[in-house]
């Protein structure tokens, strides 16, 4: 015990505290200290880190805690560590990568970024700056999409599963989502689903590539650099055919609220996926804008939305009667507010 004393002495009182670094700030406030043992161990680790966390006002402390020591232990959450781990030293080594994550997130670095990497609907995807954190909302998204799919064997008919454009994939979450899903509710499946992921950002692009690869379902997507926003760029697109579905969590963020967004968004995660301009309309405007030229008859338009935006797109779509699209419902989320819509084309 004698040299693990050592060693953790070592770490409490290296060059970071002496120089009144991040890491010295972080363990100089473990004022009174418990045995060694527990100091050494998962449960101390994550109490300690707790405290320096909440002192340091980093939201969610207990979760970011108990997610990066879990990492370091080669485990997705905390709760999946065998409880005789729990109480274990650690070795020097474990000790030191969890003073260099809680030091990044002391950064306000999003827990995401630090673990590089994070589930999304059961898929473990590659996360990394400054492509869009995928949000438990989304997951609702595509769960609305895949019920809708189950429901309508029309969608199916032609080629046994849907082709599906997704406008602004970043790390590929919604697309990757719905391969992963769509095999399990088709019956009669003759022809595996495509999806046609777009997105302007190269990041984001060669991020949706990876976990594709990642979760061996680069046979099914093809990922695309496209500017929704951009004349002409959209007609590369029209010889993939006329589309069953187009999915997207656009940036739909009003302007002037970007600045209150948290400094773990405004820090690290690219605006470009986030402001949506003045209403948050300006990228869903040119989405409804294109999508009769992709569409087929009949098809549909899922998004992600801001709870103000379901009055402003149906005022803004019936001031655009040509393109003969109708908001035909509206979707909560988990705490109530409104925020998938379900836009259908409803004429040639």
């Amino acid at each position: 015990m004698k040299l693990w004393a050592q060693m953790l002495w070592a770490l409490l009182s290296g060059p970071g505290r002496r120089r009144g670094g991040i890491r010295g700030l972080a363990f100089s406030s473990w004022q009174s200290h418990p045995p060694l043992a527990e100091l050494l161990s998962p449960t101390g680790l994550v109490s300690h880190w707790t405290r320096v966390f909440e002192k340091r006002g980093i939201p969610e402390a207990r979760e970011s805690s108990e997610y990066i020591v879990a990492h370091v232990l080669g485990a997705k959450t905390f709760q999946s560590l065998k409880p005789v781990l729990w109480t274990q030293p650690l070795t020097p080594q474990q000790l030191q990568c969890i003073q260099v994550l809680c030091s990044r997130r002391l950064q306000r670095v999003p827990v995401q970024y630090i673990l590089g990497e994070w589930d999304f609907r059961g898929l473990s995807l590659k996360m990394l700056p400054p492509v869009f954190i995928p949000r438990p909302e989304t997951e609702e998204l595509v769960e609305w999409v895949l019920e809708e799919v189950a429901q309508r064997p029309n969608v199916v008919e032609a080629q046994g599963g849907p082709l599906i454009l997704e406008v602004g994939c970043g790390s590929g979450a919604i697309s990757l989502s719905l391969l992963s899903q769509l095999p399990q509710i088709l019956a009669r499946e003759e022809k595996a689903s495509q999806v046609i992921a777009v997105d302007k950002e190269e990041a984001a692009i060669n991020l949706t590539y990876e976990n594709a690869q990642r979760l061996r379902l680069q046979d099914r997507i093809q990922i695309i650099p496209f500017d929704v926003t951009s004349v002409g760029s959209w007609t590369h697109l029209l010889p993939w055919g006329p589309m069953d579905l187009i999915v997207s969590n656009p940036p739909y963020i009003f302007h002037h609220n970007m600045e209150q967004l948290a400094p773990e968004i405004r820090s690290y995660e690219d605006p470009v996926a986030l402001d949506g301009g003045e209403e948050g309309m300006d990228i869903i405007t040119h989405i409804l804008t294109l999508a009769p030229q992709f569409l087929k008859d009949s098809g549909s338009i899922f998004l992600e939305v801001e709870p103000r935006h379901p009055e402003l797109v149906s005022n803004w779509l019936q001031s655009h009667p040509d393109l003969c699209l109708n908001l035909v419902a509206v979707r909560r989320d988990f705490c109530g507010r409104p925020r998938f819509l379900h836009v259908q084309r409803s004429g040639p």
